[in-house]
């Protein structure tokens, strides 16, 4: 493979600091599953350096050895007060958090509350893969209301699955994606309003994954589910894991509607030492001091999706892709290119690319790919190049 041009450092923007051989230093899962003349863009980490108030929130605390068990509310406080800032929220209620280990733990401890095993939990697919392996480890049954042919909730198929789980008697549950993976769907508060609405007519409790609420387009607005009208009774994780690549610094939120206080009430004390000390550390400093970061990496992923665009009708344009208004993730629609259901393996084989394969994210999935965005413009450049060469 050709020599990857070198990322031309931009103070402005997180995704152009950090060169290939500097990012090849990393020893994290995105890095060290494949060899070196492969470029991994599969995994959701992104190419960027910690946010100054990180560095020196988590570096402070080891110099202290503040390195012991979580405890307090300084993190359920830092994600209020940046839900008022940034959703104009004011009802995120820090008596009806709980410290989580991370998002997907936290899922599988919030619907133990409200489902019981063998119980259906709906999900919209194609949707992240570990919903469905975390939903049957933990004796739990999936029921899929595929996405429309738009990539947004299709009501009629979200009813349809309502009625099916309910019909089976226990407690159904609905783990709604928001921002959606790996399709980046922004839902809007009349859906949500919607998905609330319906939820309450078949008695099916609502479980809100919103990880990537941070991260959205520039110009576009995130709505917490919790926030709409309907939504009392419902339950929503949140972690600043995903918005500042803090995913191996482990914590996250679960939040309870008005409705929904009891239920948290009943988790596991126990579960509440799983989160990472140094991890609450660095969420609460991100989420308090990190705001202009974010928004230069936003910004960047603003620009990558443009980019990305443009390279696919270039050199890929038989790809269906819709830029979309949030996560950092895109889904490529490759059916035209005749690869098969896994074109993945293709490019991983031919192109020396890693992408997330679509099989693995439900119905819908087969013959798509999802490509993390996350990366600098020439590394971003480079993928699509040796994308279009596996093909010759």
């Amino acid at each position: 493979m050709d020599p990857v041009p070198r990322a031309t450092p931009d103070d402005t923007n997180p995704l152009r600091r950090l060169s290939l051989g500097e990012l090849r230093r990393r020893t994290s899962m995105k890095w060290r599953t494949y060899p070196d003349d492969v470029l991994p863009l599969w995994v959701a980490e992104m190419d960027v350096p910690l946010p100054a108030p990180v560095v020196t929130a988590i570096t402070d605390a080891v110099a202290r050895g503040d390195t012991g068990y979580p405890a307090g509310t300084a993190y359920a406080g830092a994600l209020a007060g940046f839900a008022r800032e940034r959703w104009d929220w004011d009802g995120l209620a820090v008596e009806r958090t709980a410290i989580v280990p991370d998002v997907m733990l936290g899922i599988v401890e919030v619907l133990k509350l409200v489902t019981g095993p063998g119980d259906p939990v709906v999900v919209n697919c194609p949707v992240y893969p570990p919903f469905y392996q975390f939903v049957t480890h933990m004796d739990r049954r999936v029921v899929e209301a595929p996405l429309g042919a738009d990539l947004r909730i299709d009501f009629a198929a979200l009813e349809e699955a309502f009625r099916h789980a309910a019909a089976d008697g226990g407690r159904a549950a609905y783990l709604l994606c928001s921002p959606h993976n790996p399709t980046g769907t922004v839902h809007g508060a009349e859906e949500l309003a919607a998905v609330a609405a319906l939820a309450d007519r078949y008695g099916v409790r609502v479980v809100a994954d919103e990880i990537h609420a941070p991260v959205v387009a520039l110009d576009a607005r995130f709505v917490p589910y919790l926030s709409v009208p309907g939504a009392e009774s419902g339950l929503s994780l949140m972690s600043a894991s995903k918005a500042w690549n803090l995913a191996g610094l482990k914590a996250a939120l679960a939040l309870a509607g008005p409705a929904a206080a009891d239920d948290l009430a009943r988790m596991p004390e126990e579960v509440s030492h799983g989160p990472s000390h140094l991890g609450i550390i660095a969420h609460t400093a991100a989420l308090r001091d990190g705001g202009d970061w974010l928004d230069a990496v936003r910004g960047g992923l603003d620009d990558n999706r443009r980019l990305l665009a443009a390279l696919l009708a270039e050199h890929l344009p038989a790809v269906r892709y819709h830029p979309a208004e949030g996560t950092y993730l895109a889904w490529l629609d490759c059916r035209p290119l005749g690869l098969g259901d896994d074109p993945a393996a293709v490019f991983l084989d031919r192109g020396r690319v890693a992408l997330s394969p679509g099989p693995g994210f439900g119905t819908g999935g087969a013959g798509h790919v999802r490509l993390n965005l996350a990366t600098s413009p020439e590394l971003l450049t480079e993928a699509v190049r040796r994308m279009a060469a596996a093909l010759d």
